[in-house]
């Protein structure tokens, strides 16, 4: 009797080892879908928190078009390219005779620096609180993807402002911030003051036309100053 009950319990054994193995083989696959299925999503945050960081870390460029006419009524071009990243508005002023003159607005490092056409010179001042007011108008444009504004020539005030070059005065290019230093590279960088006009004993060296957003035009006329 015990012997049967043994051989019964031995069957009973047998008919159910191969139950507990087949479960064996369906755990594992579990397992390991498991395992994928994490790794592939934490490879696809990361690709995801990368490119948003690439993307953010990119430099905001902006370009807003002018088109003008200065106080003599001929047509001018402008191009001011706007990068928040460096805190800098760059025109680009294109005359009828299709010489481009340069006039750069370092915010961060408190510049204006010039470098008209065809002249182998910069030209650098401290900006003012018009200038920084100017800036942050060409900020607030390129927010809101402007790329191109016509000036209203029946509303836009005109300005003549002179800037004295003070000679033997060179500015320092280590000091003068990337911006300039990249602009002005192998190029003599003078600097300027605003100052009255040349008087009668002078001559105006060269005049940039220059328009900003606000409806201003300015004529900056350049002289040197006395010794």
């Amino acid at each position: 009797m015990e012997k049967e009950r043994n051989s019964a319990g031995n069957a009973t054994s047998a008919e159910r080892r191969p139950l507990s193995e087949s479960k064996t083989p369906s755990r594992i696959f579990w397992v390991i879908l498991s395992v994928i299925l994490f790794f592939t999503i934490v490879g696809i945050s990361v690709v995801v928190i990368l490119s948003f960081a690439h993307r953010t870390s990119k430099p905001v460029l902006q370009i807003v078009r002018l088109t003008f006419q200065n106080h003599q009524g001929s047509q001018m071009n402008q191009s001011a390219f706007v990068d928040k990243s460096k805190s800098t508005v760059t025109y680009h002023v294109t005359s009828p005779s299709n010489h481009t003159t340069v006039v750069l607005f370092d915010s961060k490092n408190g510049y204006v620096c010039y470098k008209p056409a065809d002249q182998n010179a910069c030209y650098l001042r401290k900006m003012d609180d018009w200038d920084f007011e100017n800036v942050q108008m060409s900020f607030n444009l390129s927010e809101h993807r402007l790329n191109q504004l016509l000036l209203q020539n029946n509303q836009t005030k005109y300005y003549r402002e002179f800037l004295g070059i003070l000679p033997g005065r060179q500015a320092i290019a280590g000091g003068v911030g990337e911006a300039i230093r990249t602009l002005c590279e192998q190029t003599s960088i003078y600097w300027v003051r605003k100052g009255d006009g040349p008087g009668k004993k002078r001559l105006i060296y060269l005049c940039i036309d220059i328009c900003f957003p606000s409806n201003v035009c300015l004529s900056v006329c350049f002289y040197y100053l006395p010794d």
